[in-house]
């Protein structure tokens, strides 16, 4: 590597500069390809038994322990897939940590394996705050997000294996005449001449079709696909590549009536007819307001698909997290929008106990403390699937499993240790670990071959501290820092207390931080 000294100037920019191309190419690949890992990119799926929805193992495509939760949601996958979802809500209600989120994204991708094209919409509750939005407005984009629309048309083509194709060129360069050409299509009952014009021929030349292949053109837009070479050119070596497809040349009639259908939500139909761009406003972010007026016309138009066998509602799953962020007016909303019979199947996820429900209108003592922050009368609808917090064998496996996602290797003492630190601290914070450990090591030892050990895991631990140890940081060095005591009668608060170092005065009880041996 180069180094340099203080009083030598080196700018990357002139070092590139000054390189040849092989030297460039050198560089780029000798640096480190970095891959993405997400907190949940382990999980493949609910590790059912499709015929039983039982679970398969205790530890299946990615999800570990859980087994009661991920029966209850396999159902729910079950109902979507029926389509007997409409207005009905789940809540997953379970400590921090204990995989409300990763079962939110494993009954996702068991939706997607099935081959099953009901959406699935994530969102935050706090993403529906807004200062241009309303969150009542928020919160039916995201519903109508979840809802597809499945519409059908019929078009014609033209199916058939190419046996000419001529194109007869203008004389001069400078000519102003188009191009014109012939091209002649068989099936194994008929064959037929058509003309071609200049669009055409420069897509027949653009997709580089020959004689030999078998293609269908769309009589409507024009547009060509090639599906492959015909099974009669399989003996010319010289006009095929090593992946060429050979199908069989195609049967009845050359022009055939085939349906198609496109898949559309809801939304994307609102914020195309609500935008004087069209189509093009799907890409410009932020849709905005969209009157109610527009929604209820493309509501009666696509009941009318509907009933003229065009289109088919698929209402699909919204899994809406941190639900208790949400406030009163959300809440009664969300409780007007499940009773509509094309809502989609709303999925909640909290973890809070008893907790006040927000809303602007009352003070903090005026609000209403509810189980999970969560109105009662719409509580009263939800049907809750709970989730009890790991076991420490269930940690170890966890903790093992996104080593291995992480591409780390742990010995048996640094896993008996995180798994340690997971049950007295949190899930999360010995996660992280992983990778700060793996980092230790590199440096410390040099070699990427041995194993992440007990001691790197105590660097680790020693270095960054997690939500106990920081509370205790603050009760000891908290007058140094700035507070916020938010009391209006000159009577400090507990937070005040804290921030001034009265610890021992402070109504907010500090946990015991845990100590690594």
């Amino acid at each position: 590597m180069y180094s340099a000294d203080s009083t030598d100037q080196f700018f990357f920019g002139y070092q590139l500069s000054t390189m040849n191309f092989n030297e460039i190419k050198e560089f780029t690949q000798s640096c480190p390809k970095i891959e993405r890992i997400s907190t949940h990119s382990h999980v493949r799926g609910l590790g059912l038994d499709p015929s039983t929805l039982c679970v398969i193992a205790k530890s299946s495509e990615g999800l570990i322990g859980q087994e009661k939760a991920r029966r209850a949601l396999g159902l729910v996958a079950e109902m979507a897939r029926e389509g007997r979802i409409a207005g009905r809500a789940v809540l997953l209600s379970g400590p921090p940590g204990s995989g409300k989120t990763a079962l939110a994204r494993a009954l996702a991708c068991s939706l997607d394996s099935s081959g099953s094209t009901v959406p699935f919409v994530t969102v935050s509750a706090s993403e529906l705050f807004s200062k241009d939005v309303s969150r009542s407005e928020a919160l039916l984009q995201a519903m109508r997000k979840a809802i597809a629309v499945r519409i059908s048309e019929e078009t014609e083509v033209i199916e058939g294996e190419v046996v000419e194709l001529q194109v007869d060129r203008p004389a001069s360069i400078t000519s102003n005449q188009t191009k014109v050409g012939k091209i002649t299509m068989k099936t194994t009952e008929m064959e037929t001449i058509y003309e071609l014009g200049q669009k055409m021929i420069d897509s027949l030349m653009k997709e580089k079709i020959t004689a030999g292949d078998v293609i269908t053109i769309d009589k409507a837009s024009g547009r060509i696909t090639r599906l492959g070479r015909s099974f009669t050119r399989s003996r010319d070596y010289d006009a095929m590549a090593a992946n060429t497809k050979f199908v069989q040349c195609p049967d009845g009639e050359l022009q055939k009536r085939r349906s198609v259908t496109h898949t559309v939500s809801l939304h994307e139909i609102d914020v195309i007819n609500s935008r004087t761009q069209g189509f093009m406003a799907l890409f410009s972010g932020d849709s905005g307001e969209i009157r109610q007026e527009i929604r209820d016309q493309i509501d009666a138009k696509v009941a009318e698909w509907k009933e003229e066998g065009k289109a088919i509602l698929v209402p699909g799953l919204l899994f809406i997290d941190e639900v208790h962020v949400l406030d009163m007016e959300a809440f009664a909303f969300l409780a007007r929008a499940l009773e509509s019979p094309n809502a989609p199947l709303v999925v909640m996820a909290s973890n809070r106990g008893m907790t006040r429900v927000r809303d602007e209108g009352l003070d903090a003592s005026q609000q209403e403390v509810t189980p999970h922050g969560i109105p009662a009368d719409l509580l009263d609808r939800l049907v809750v699937v709970s989730l009890d917090p790991f076991s420490e064998s269930d940690l170890k496996e966890i903790i093992k499993l996104r080593a291995v996602e992480e591409d780390v290797d742990l010995d048996t003492d640094a896993l008996l240790l995180l798994a340690k630190i997971a049950k007295e601290s949190s899930l999360r914070y010995a996660c992280n670990l992983i990778s700060l450990s793996h980092l230790i090591r590199l440096r410390m030892t040099g070699s990427s071959s041995s194993p992440v050990e007990h001691t790197h895991v105590k660097k680790a631990f020693s270095l960054f501290l997690d939500e106990k140890r920081s509370s205790k940081f603050l009760d000891e060095y908290g007058k140094h820092f700035l507070s916020f005591s938010g009391s209006s009668n000159g009577e400090s608060s507990s937070s005040a207390q804290v921030a001034a170092g009265d610890s021992a005065s402070a109504s907010v009880a500090t946990p015991e931080p845990m100590v690594v041996s």
